[in-house]
């Protein structure tokens, strides 16, 4: 398994990008010609805008002319070519090179050019982020001298890292009480539950709990949207298709059926109308009525089947072991996060806004698999990805700006993916979901995420080796400190000005995260 599994992976013929940080002008460089069936090339390479080099290849014609000497040698005598007048093997070379000049020279374009990418590839110490901006159809070779092609390509941002090893860190700890595991039991139980109305004359709303509710979304005078009998859940944010209400929770806590509350929604960056784009909308939510999951009973069946424990202790070992793996998450999350901030002065670039919106996709597929490993549910996926989306070209630069960090401690410490490392995750992630091994890779081939897996593995362990080095001050984490989870549903605040870069998460009408 290659150790580059950078986004967008270009066919092995694109020739990759420089990152020796020595070339920010012009490079040039003569390449072949000593060994036995290497083309005589010159290559320039010149800086064209941010991540982005210009690479102009000049292939030396000897070599062209050896080749159409030999393809037109072979028609002369082959009993394949059919020119009027003449036998097989009989008609003079002239006019076979005349009749046969336009395909032959196709042939031998596409043998040149391909060997030609791939002496590029081998001779030249760069790494391409897409593959080259290059159309074979408008490239032709000449009838006289040297055969020319020049193309785009997007690379690797060239930098020098500072040091990264000794790095002094903060590290959030938790110590997780009895009620943190009830809370976390109650959310893992709840897909199991049966939503009734809750008691109280007249109920009162509380996280947690599903409220129906008509919605008239405006910005100053105008309104955007209105919504009739929708299901939220109440969560400390809720995020729509297009915005996101942070004190969501907050603001309805404490409501009851009847009443009216108002709640500002931050409109997603990725709006069509500018002018609408990071704006605050008012939404009016009232209440029509309140309601709440009652558990269900934990019966040997239920642990068996869904959780593979049989008794309820085992089960609250299950969960302490989950929030601690979540915990674990948070933490590096939170180092991912210092150690670029550390780093910021080799993290000093601009990233094109064309290559972050097709990134956005694979970059956020990557943070869906480290959530994943984290042990969150669906739905607490859902709604942090969400998050993610509202301001898609911002939270893609910053991972892909991780991604070069860590990539590149990868590079200097010679840091590799192997076969077997792909296999053991696969294996894992198997077990935690309680599938086979076969079928999760074939889930993982089918959604196009094997590289991700690779990325989310060199990341990994190029992480590794910066905490292990690290000095920490850990702080206690306090309960108002916790970003919350994420409520989450279709509608939109703002309907038909949307245009989202990224797919769409694959939610429910509701769904509590």
């Amino acid at each position: 398994m290659a150790d580059d599994p950078t986004p967008d992976t270009p066919a092995t013929d694109a020739p990759p990008a420089d990152t020796t940080g020595g070339e920010q002008a012009t490079a040039v460089a003569d390449q072949g010609g000593t060994e036995e069936g290497k083309l005589v090339q010159t290559v320039e390479i010149k800086d064209a805008g941010p991540c982005k080099k210009h690479i102009k290849v000049t292939v030396d014609r000897k070599q062209i002319d050896e080749r159409f000497d030999e393809k037109f040698t072979e028609l002369v005598f082959s009993d394949q070519p059919q020119v009027r007048g003449f036998r097989p093997g009989k008609a003079p070379r002239k006019i076979i090179e005349k009749q046969y000049y336009t395909s032959v020279a196709e042939e031998i374009k596409t043998q040149v050019l391909m060997a030609s990418l791939e002496q590029l590839a081998e001779q030249q110490s760069i790494s391409p982020l897409s593959p080259p901006d290059l159309d074979p159809n408008v490239i032709t070779i000449p009838k006289e001298g040297p055969f020319v092609y020049e193309f785009d390509i997007e690379v690797r941002p060239e930098f020098d890292l500072p040091e990264y090893k000794g790095l002094r860190l903060r590290r959030p700890v938790q110590t997780f009480t009895d009620a943190d595991v009830a809370k976390e039991r109650k959310r893992l139980l709840e897909p199991y539950g049966q939503l009734a109305p809750k008691d109280g004359d007249p109920p009162t709303v509380e996280l947690d709990d599903y409220v129906t509710a008509d919605v008239v979304i405006r910005y100053g005078d105008r309104e955007l949207n209105r919504l009739s009998e929708v299901r939220f859940r109440i969560e400390k944010q809720l995020a729509l298709s297009d915005g996101v209400a942070a004190d969501f929770g907050a603001k309805m806590s404490g409501a009851k059926p009847g009443d009216e509350r108002t709640v500002d929604i931050t409109l997603s960056q990725e709006l069509t109308t500018e002018a609408l784009r990071g704006r605050a909308v008012q939404a009016t939510f009232t209440v029509k009525d309140v309601k709440t999951v009652r558990q269900p009973e934990l019966t040997r069946d239920l642990l068996e089947g869904m959780f593979g424990v049989s008794t309820p202790e085992a089960f609250d070992e299950l969960v302490r072991a989950l929030l601690n793996r979540r915990l674990e998450y948070t933490q590096r999350q939170e180092a991912r996060k210092q150690v670029l901030d550390q780093l910021a002065v080799a993290a000093d670039w601009e990233l094109p806004q064309d290559m972050l919106r097709r990134q956005a996709r694979k970059t956020l597929a990557r943070r869906v698999m480290e959530m994943k490993n984290s042990g969150m549910s669906d739905d607490q996926i859902r709604g942090r990805q969400r998050l993610l989306e509202q301001d898609v070209l911002t939270s893609t630069a910053a991972a892909l700006k991780e991604h070069f960090v860590l990539q590149k401690i990868a590079e200097l410490e010679k840091i590799e993916i192997e076969d077997r490392d792909i296999d053991d995750e696969v294996d894992r992630l198997a077990a935690q979901a309680g599938e086979s091994p076969r079928k999760v890779r074939a889930r993982l081939e089918k959604e196009d995420l094997m590289e991700a897996l690779a990325t989310d593995l060199l990341e990994r362990k190029a992480l590794d080796l910066v905490l292990d080095k690290a000095a920490f001050e850990d702080y206690e984490v306090k309960p108002e400190d916790h970003a919350g989870e994420v409520a989450t549903v279709t509608a939109q605040a703002a309907p038909g000005e949307e245009s989202k870069p990224a797919e769409e998460p694959a939610a429910g009408e509701t769904a509590g995260g």
